[in-house]
């Protein structure tokens, strides 16, 4: 997907044929009570690996920022 002018990655919008659409959409009715705890275990796991790469991202992001920060003139509390 191309990157539109003055959007950031996480701007852009999802494309509407993605994973978690297509989960929402899905027919849940032809699953067996072990077969839904699983799935909401397999999903449970997969929000808790999205969860730490957005934080791994961020943390890595304010790093960055933080090194290439401009540093205040001097006698300025920064």
């Amino acid at each position: 997907m191309p990157k539109l002018p003055g959007m950031d990655i996480d701007e852009r919008p999802r494309p509407k044929g993605d994973l978690a659409s297509q989960l929402a959409t899905e027919v849940l009715d032809p699953y067996s009570q072990d077969e839904l705890n699983e799935r909401i275990r397999l999903l449970e796991l997969e929000i808790m690996r999205t969860v730490a790469h957005r934080d791994k991202a961020s943390a890595h992001r304010a790093a960055a920022e933080a090194l290439f920060r401009t540093p205040p003139p001097s006698g300025e509390a920064g």
